[in-house]
């Protein structure tokens, strides 16, 4: 379940559930959260959650401080991924706060927070294709010969679901359920951490290439 973060005065330190959604791509925040204990999701909502999940952060962190500094939108949702303790500050405060900086130092900070957006607008863009098409080309990318003499291309994963789905910008459910569909589909075969392409055009066709 889903719920959006109760809003609560800058001085508390509430601690939310996991599967609150902190920030909302494209809706101005009136508050800059302080992440003080606890691990928090970014990516792009769907329907039923992140349908394309881009990483991590876990606390002590602040949360999207680049918006808050160009005084911009976020770029992603931010879901709790665990118990969450938050230190919520005004964006009045915050404002406030960075006006009272040396202008030389003001001018660095939003620089580099232009830079940093720059780069999360390509993250996001990326989306754009699938999450099948995305997993057919990380597939593809990852071939080479087993040992055993067959010709069939085949290799072992060597990271965690999880952090494979965050390179591609996708749950981990949804990297699991695009695996088996492959499979289904006799594209790929395999279990465990032990993957065949079966069927490489059929693969490259899926991934546009």
């Amino acid at each position: 379940m889903w719920i959006n973060a109760p809003a609560c005065p800058a001085r508390q330190s509430p601690t939310l559930p996991a599967g609150t959604v902190l920030l909302r791509r494209g809706t101005p925040s009136e508050v800059v959260y302080h992440v003080g204990d606890g691990r928090v999701a970014l990516g792009l909502l769907g329907r039923e959650g992140l349908a394309h999940q881009l990483g991590w952060l876990e606390g002590p962190c602040w949360l999207d401080p680049g918006s808050a500094v160009l005084g911009l939108a976020p770029l992603m949702d931010v879901v709790t991924d665990s118990a969450v303790q938050l230190h919520p500050v005004p964006m009045a405060e915050f404002s406030s706060r960075l006006a009272a900086l040396p202008d030389q130092t003001l001018a660095l900070l939003q620089d580099l927070a232009r830079a940093h957006r720059q780069q999360a607008e390509l993250t996001v863009s990326r989306l754009g294709k699938d999450a099948e098409a995305r997993c057919a080309e990380w597939l593809l990318r990852q071939v080479e010969p087993i040992s055993d003499g067959d010709n069939t291309p085949s290799f072992t994963l060597r990271e965690r679901k999880r952090t494979i789905a965050a390179q591609l910008g996708i749950a981990p459910e949804t990297f699991s359920r695009v695996l088996r569909q492959l499979r289904e589909r006799h594209l790929i075969s395999g279990k465990g951490r032990q993957l065949s392409l079966i069927n490489l055009d059929g693969l490259r066709a899926l991934a546009g290439a």
